[in-house]
């Protein structure tokens, strides 16, 4: 990896690019400002002067190289008096010029006095001749001009002194920029590495050591999201591994049921009647196998999303009335009172096929789990937006602290394991969910209920007419 493919470098390198372009911007402020400043204020110094002892100015050509001199003395600067060549375009010369030593042609056509003169006002300005720079003011008098002009190499100076201190003070921040940048970065990529080290780990599957940074910005808060998805994967992980054991036991007290009774079967001297019983218990266990196997492809079906359900109009009162006719006969064999009693239309939106096998689950808990003479009623209704479907019994009632815990797989009241699959109410709650509906459970009086809660398949309404 490079220096610069590290977040380090990057890092380094963003702190740099930001120093860099703050310096460049305040160079770019302070340094021209501060130029014009000592030009206007030099400008200013010129216009002042010329005003003081221009005036009055000499029409005689023979005393104006006096007069420049005299100005020159005066005000320390270069006095030149110009004359007007031609109108169109403007052309100047100098006709007199305090400065006898430098080469008056020089002046020929001075922008400053050209603007004078053309415009007969005040001009003033700066100009660049021979590599040096200069600060002019001219005032037209007719068709001359009185000029004064001053070095600006002692501002110049002074401007690129700064210039060159901004330039050296920028060189040393763009440096500390860089080293504090790259330490700076080097303390948060370590604790990124420590959090890649640990996502490798969780990754393998080694959900004992905790993630911790106890930092509060936003690496502390990936890490605290690290943390979170730990203990979830953890708490899955055991989950699953309850889960397959579970199963497992399951699924072989069944096989081992059968291959008891094959070897049974296999006795020569075994009575027509003995065989035939053996018979009917196999296949009580295959029942159970294969209600075993549905309950778990359902299972894995929802674990992974894939199981869809319908959200289409049903009638639950008729849902009701067939459960009730399915398990009537097995509710009298077992001594129980089945009741369902006619209700009023309860429409809902769900799967109607998923709805019964909830209720079957329901049904046959309530008609399992409680003594004989036990009541156990269906009923639905309407409850403002929501449609129920309710199976009740009078049995002893659910202990509070397992009302949520046997919906677990596996679950049964002593903490062991349920007597038959032990998955039916776990995949009945998730059924209801995925229909986004729910299970409430009420445990308390002479009364158990268990009701499956739906959205209620309310019609929408005309809009009542209007006025146009």
């Amino acid at each position: 990896m490079t220096p610069l493919s590290s977040v380090r470098g990057k890092l380094a390198l963003a702190l740099l690019l930001v120093v860099a372009g703050v310096l460049a911007i305040v160079y770019l402020i302070v340094v021209p400002s501060y130029q014009s400043s000592l030009e206007n204020t030099e400008l200013k110094a010129l216009q002042s002067s010329l005003q003081q002892v221009a005036l009055p100015f000499p029409e005689q050509g023979y005393l104006q190289q006096q007069f420049v001199e005299q100005v020159s003395q005066a005000t320390n600067t270069r006095a030149v008096v110009f004359s007007l060549t031609s109108e169109s375009p403007v052309l100047v010369e100098a006709f007199a010029d305090s400065s006898t030593e430098r080469d008056s042609t020089e002046l020929q056509n001075d922008p400053v006095a050209v603007r004078a003169i053309q415009h007969q006002a005040l001009a003033r300005g700066t100009v660049s001749r021979g590599g040096q720079t200069y600060a002019e003011v001219a005032f037209p008098e007719g068709d001359s001009a009185v000029m004064l002009s001053a070095s600006l190499h002692d501002q110049l100076q002074a401007v690129g002194l700064v210039r060159r201190r901004m330039l050296v003070a920028g060189t040393l921040a763009m440096a500390f920029a860089v080293l504090f940048g790259y330490a700076g970065a080097s303390l948060i990529t370590r604790r990124i590495r420590r959090l890649e080290t640990a996502a490798e780990r969780i990754a393998e599957g080694n959900f004992d050591q905790p993630v911790i940074d106890h930092g509060s910005d936003e690496v502390g808060q990936l890490a605290r999201t690290f943390e979170r998805m730990r203990l979830r994967l953890s708490n899955l992980d055991r989950a699953r591994g309850e889960f397959i054991a579970n199963a497992s036991h399951e699924l072989r007290t069944p096989l081992f049921s059968l291959a008891g009774f094959l070897e049974l079967l296999d006795d020569p001297e075994l009575d027509e009647s003995t065989r035939d019983e053996f018979v009917g218990q196999m296949g009580e266990q295959v029942v159970r196998l294969t209600k075993l196997a549905t309950n778990l492809l359902d299972l894995s079906r929802l674990d992974a999303g894939r199981l869809t359900v319908a959200r289409e109009p049903l009638e639950l009162s008729e849902l009701a009335a067939e459960l009730a006719v399915e398990f009537g006969p097995r509710a009298a064999a077992a001594g129980h009172r089945l009741e369902a009693p006619p209700a009023a239309t309860a429409a809902a939106r769900g799967d109607a096929e998923r709805v019964l096998q909830i209720g079957r689950v329901l049904v046959e808990n309530a008609l399992v789990h409680t003594p004989a003479a036990t009541t156990v009623r269906i009923s639905t209704a309407l409850d403002g937006g929501r449609a129920l479907l309710t199976v009740a019994n009078d049995g002893p009632p659910i202990p509070a602290e397992a009302r949520e815990r046997i919906f677990e797989r596996f679950y049964r009241l002593d903490g062991g394991r349920a007597s038959g699959s032990g998955l039916g109410l776990a995949i009945a709650r998730e059924l209801a969910e995925v229909m986004g509906g729910r299970i409430e459970v009420e445990s308390e009086g002479a009364w158990t209920l268990f009701r499956l809660v739906l959205s209620a398949d309310v019609p929408e309404r005309e809009p009542e007419p209007g006025f146009v």
